[in-house]
């Protein structure tokens, strides 16, 4: 998958984290992404980040069903910087 279709997705840092220290185990954004970005670990009971980057660029859903705020992402600041660097950096590869 190519974003912008100059930059691999892999190389754009935009998906979710956990801070299981918060996170109660509710399993909202586990039962929302359809993108299977998380696995539940029955174990620990909590969700896992398994595939970062099937997570849409810019997509924060899942952090705001979280009713315990146990789930982060970049700013969208901090992902327009890293996007215009990227570019510049493919551009310069032409």
């Amino acid at each position: 998958m190519v974003y912008s279709d100059k930059i691999p997705r892999n190389k754009i840092p935009w998906y979710p984290t956990i801070d299981y220290d918060k996170c109660a185990g509710c399993q909202e954004c586990y039962n929302f992404c359809r993108n299977n970005v998380y696995q539940w670990d029955d174990e620990n009971n909590h969700p896992n980040v398994s595939n970062p980057y099937n997570c849409v660029v810019g997509c924060s859903a899942c952090a705001n069903l979280c009713p315990n705020e146990a789930i982060h992402f970049p700013t969208k600041e901090e992902l327009a910087e890293v996007m215009k660097k990227l570019k510049e950096e493919a551009n310069q590869g032409k």
